[in-house]
């Protein structure tokens, strides 16, 4: 039996020492992919933190203040790095909310680290030691994406260059793997296998849907395995999940495709708390 997070590492339990929740709950990190307004984050915020404080799930605010990988040069990429990442800190002063964002390179992760409780390195950049030791430098938690390509085994590597440098703050997340050129497929043996280098691991729910390589430029997603993603990670013991959720995705500006309708997050949390519930 596996222990649940908040034994297996106080860094995480300090970080939502300000939430109400059950320990034997998962956490999740939840929130638009980007920054688009000050309206939609505050909107999307308030309603997952109330679900969320309803439910004694911890919640980890998130949203990216950039977009460095996009398919088409002319995709939304952000509305500026100063005057986003100040949008965040205000979510997590309003909410008193612990809060991540992604960085994609080294001279990102201090300014990052001014706003943000959680530096989240992309998937396509797990392997990159600079930014891991850069990020890792900044004291931060740090929450490392499992490469398309990179196998749950091998993400080892990974949390030995951040301990290297001198921090034992790490999560892992599972996003699926490369599966032909247009499709992911999660194999949930990653779960248990990156449990076993010492860390609490994230189930990416959204992302490992994405349908990446559309001839359109714009990444597609199945958004209706969301539920049936999310149900099988619980019951293969990850400590947390991801969801971006959005009030309506159809017009979201990055990966809208692969987003869960804000809706729906109630329900489905409800129903993932009865299995976790079964499990212990």
């Amino acid at each position: 039996m596996f222990p649940t997070f908040a034994a297996m590492e106080k860094f995480l339990k300090d970080l939502f020492q300000v939430q109400t929740y059950d320990e034997k709950n998962f956490f999740l990190i939840a929130g638009p992919c980007v920054v688009e307004s000050e309206e939609l984050i505050m909107e999307v915020a308030d309603k997952v933190y109330s679900i969320c404080k309803n439910l004694g799930i911890p919640y980890i605010f998130k949203a990216s203040y950039r977009k460095a990988n996009r398919t088409s040069g002319s995709s939304f990429t952000g509305l500026g790095d100063d005057l986003a990442l100040g949008m965040i800190n205000h979510v997590k002063k309003k909410f008193l909310l612990p809060a991540t964002t992604d960085v994609h390179a080294k001279e990102e992760t201090v300014l990052a680290a001014q706003h943000v409780d959680i530096l989240q390195i992309p998937a396509f950049l797990c392997r990159q030691t600079d930014l891991l030791e850069a990020a890792a430098k900044t004291g931060k938690i740090v929450n490392v994406k499992k490469g398309q390509f990179v196998s749950g085994e091998a993400m080892k590597f990974a949390v030995d260059k951040i301990r290297k440098a001198g921090n034992d703050k790490i999560i892992l997340t599972e996003r699926g793997t490369t599966f032909g050129y247009q499709d992911l497929v999660v194999d949930y043996r990653s779960i248990p296998i990156m449990r076993s280098h010492g860390v609490p691991v994230v189930m990416d729910c959204t992302h490992s849907l994405q349908q990446p390589n559309q001839s359109a430029g714009i990444t597609g997603g199945n958004p209706q395995m969301i539920e049936t993603i999310a149900k099988a990670a619980i019951a293969t013991g990850a400590d947390g999940l991801f969801i971006e959720t959005h009030p309506n995705p159809a017009i979201a500006k990055s990966d809208g495709a692969n987003m869960l309708k804000l809706e729906l997050l109630a329900p489905l949390l409800e129903k993932l708390i009865k299995i976790r519930k079964a499990i212990n």
